[in-house]
């Protein structure tokens, strides 16, 4: 089984950024956003994967089974990527709606969940070295005492009341931005405040505030297992 990790934030608060320090020897990034890394060189470090460069380690796509084929395609023929970067996932369910508009009825909702449903869920029979992050843009939203609650970004109440996105993870970080004399500090939170859906394994980073970095949580979950 390998290990999933959720990273949620708003655009602009270390997501991507979080990539910079990773291996690209060793790493594969599935650009559901299609849109540029945020770091200098990032197209040296990452070339495009397709027919004609299948050593590549990047590839834009924004569709469900073309995400599943790429992670099942590392999994069972690219041994050395340790970790796959799945970034702006919820993408994959805003952009099917958005081709899907004009279809009317509560049908799409269904099949937009089971879509975005099917790569997590495909993930956790991979193999054991894997570690494979997903990235979304967080959401406010409400409990049922009106109390105000940051999640991942979802379509529909499919997702939300059915499958609960965030319970199929061990791993919740969430981004944090803080403003100091310095200048800006980028950070994951790694435990809930009570307003997120943040979680992770008891002791496994040691505060509650981590550097947004990718190397430093792919180090703190291989000594903790």
């Amino acid at each position: 089984m390998a290990q999933e990790v959720l990273i949620v934030g708003a655009s602009g608060t270390g997501k991507s950024t979080s990539i910079e320090n990773l291996n690209p020897e060793s790493t594969f990034i599935v650009n559901v956003a299609r849109k540029a890394l945020p770091f200098k060189g990032w197209k040296t470090k990452y070339p495009t994967f397709d027919k004609e460069n299948p050593k590549g380690n990047f590839c834009s796509t924004d569709v469900p089974h073309e995400i599943l084929g790429c992670l099942n395609y590392i999994n069972e023929k690219r041994p050395e990527i340790k970790t796959i970067i799945v970034d702006d996932y919820q993408y994959t369910m805003a952009n099917e709606y958005m081709r899907r508009a004009n279809e009317t009825g509560f049908k799409k909702f269904t099949e937009i969940a089971q879509n975005a449903w099917s790569v997590i869920n495909a993930v956790k029979s991979m193999r054991e070295d894997l570690l494979v992050v997903f990235m979304m843009h967080s959401e406010v939203t409400y409990d049922a005492h009106g109390n105000k609650v940051t999640k991942a970004k979802t379509i529909g109440k499919m997702m939300d009341n059915v499958v609960t996105l965030e319970g199929m993870f061990t791993i919740v970080l969430y981004t944090d931005v803080t403003k100091s004399e310095n200048g800006m500090t980028y950070s994951f939170i790694t435990q809930n405040d009570g307003t997120n859906t943040g979680k992770t394994p008891k002791d496994m980073f040691g505060s509650v505030k981590i550097p947004n970095d990718l190397t430093l949580v792919a180090s703190a979950i291989e000594a903790y297992q």
